[in-house]
């Protein structure tokens, strides 16, 4: 099985071969690669940005964890109390930047999509 570097070669010629008057074929064929190609790029910058997110999850519950686990020591309950809130306002900031994140991917991912759908026949 050989690789072709452009899948759309073929559906294009196969097109070509239906020619109907006053229908390009060749620009139809060229926007839906252009299409495709923005909805890739816009899945590829969310598909980072979930990577990003799960690894900062990661590191937010190392951390919590940790603090957690740094004040079992602490027989003074109400350092243990403190030692709880600021454990627990570090992750509820946390997780505001996670929102943040995704935030700005998804609006990231829209905009390629976004200006995909404003210019259809315009070359990329």
């Amino acid at each position: 099985m050989t690789h072709q570097a452009n899948p759309f070669g073929d559906v294009k010629q196969m097109m070509e071969k239906f020619k109907m008057p006053g229908i390009d074929m060749s620009a139809i064929v060229e926007a839906r690669r252009q299409d495709i190609e923005a909805l890739t790029e816009a899945n590829k910058a969310v598909f980072e940005a979930m990577q990003a997110l799960a690894a900062k999850q990661a590191a937010m519950m190392a951390e919590a964890m940790q603090g957690m686990l740094g004040g079992s020591g602490i027989s003074d309950p109400v350092k243990q109390t403190a030692l709880m809130r600021e454990t627990f306002e570090t992750a509820l900031a946390d997780m505001k930047g996670l929102a943040d994140t995704f935030r700005q991917a998804q609006a990231e991912a829209m905009a390629q999509i976004g200006q995909r759908a404003a210019r259809p026949g315009a070359k990329t």
